[in-house]
């Protein structure tokens, strides 16, 4: 069971999966569950390895952003620097690699921010948000299907951003949103 996810009375046990699809970066299966009041139920769940996100922040306390198209909304998205998990990789060493590569930085220090589970209806995934700072500039080196931007744009604008609905992304709203909560406190991590 992960942290934050509470053990209660209520619960399903798992009586029959079975896989529908299996990609790349996803595996959809169906699940037959029986329900505590002893009854089954379908449901639905797509694996998924988890994601990092990094909020890098850099001396002039701007946030370092990517901005790309992105093709299931048909349009650019303003996101943190972010990538997939390779099963069992550790999400520190991801963030770390996402960071060089979509950004072109390395980090002095690099510490957990933030965890989110973006559908927890019907999807695993779980996104790591890490908060970087002390960056060197390094050499970017995207993927070969990666077409992406870097923006630099000051926390109180990126904060403004947010709450005027200009940056839609969860993760990206979570880490800008929790670094400011923070840095407001007098805590940063």
């Amino acid at each position: 069971m992960s942290k934050g996810v509470a053990k209660l009375a209520h619960y399903e046990k798992t009586i029959d999966s079975k896989v529908i699809y299996e990609g790349k970066i996803l595996t959809l299966r169906r699940d037959t569950v029986e329900l505590e009041n002893g009854n089954h139920a379908a449901r639905e769940v797509i694996d998924h390895p988890g994601g990092v996100a990094v909020l890098a922040i850099d001396e002039h306390e701007h946030i370092l952003f990517v901005s790309q198209f992105r093709y299931p909304f048909g349009g650019v998205m303003l996101e943190l620097p972010a990538g997939k998990l390779e099963r069992g990789e550790n999400p520190q060493e991801c963030g770390v690699r996402e960071l060089s590569e979509e950004c072109g930085c390395k980090a002095d220090c690099f510490v957990p921010l933030a965890r989110m589970y973006p559908t927890c209806a019907y999807d695993t995934e779980i996104i790591h948000i890490f908060l970087a700072t002390g960056l060197h500039q390094s050499r970017q080196h995207l993927d070969e299907d990666e077409f992406l931007t870097v923006r630099r744009i000051p926390v109180e604008k990126a904060v403004q951003m947010v709450l005027d609905g200009e940056i839609p992304d969860a993760k990206t709203q979570l880490g800008i949103l929790k670094y400011d909560a923070l840095r407001r406190r007098g805590n940063q991590n």
